[in-house]
């Protein structure tokens, strides 16, 4: 992954952003939304490409295209920065391999403890039936 590379592909939108702030908001575009399109990427690798493609499914559009939004500032550059950072932590996070699972048995004595768990079991319901039938 060549962040250097990805930074270059980014493309940003400016935006009014929503919620309470009075005049200020209605004047000023301060929300950021950031595009990314994951199939035209010369940052990464195709496995790393496909590996996202996966992970991210549900946040991609039909276009493999990722978009992402800040409007935790009033300042559109400090808006800008979160947006980034919120970006390559996703890449980052999703980017990784998984580690490949090893198979793995239970020990004698964990099998032993789940016998001996059970015939206690078993003992305590036996003592409530009715003695007489």
């Amino acid at each position: 992954m060549n962040e250097e590379q990805i930074t270059r592909e980014l493309n940003f939108k400016a935006v009014r952003s929503s919620g309470a702030g009075g005049q200020h908001v209605n004047k000023t575009s301060s929300k950021v939304e950031l595009y990314f399109h994951l199939d035209d990427s010369q940052g990464l690798s195709d496995d790393e490409k496909q590996r996202l493609i996966k992970k991210l499914e549900s946040r991609l559009s039909k276009e493999n295209l990722l978009i992402l939004h800040s409007e935790e500032s009033r300042s559109q550059h400090k808006n800008k920065e979160l947006v980034i950072t919120k970006f390559f932590d996703l890449l980052r996070e999703n980017v990784k391999k998984p580690k490949p699972r090893k198979k793995t048995r239970p020990s004698k004595a964990a099998k032993l403890r789940r016998l001996k768990a059970k015939k206690i079991n078993a003992e305590k319901k036996a003592r409530r039936n009715d003695p007489l039938k």
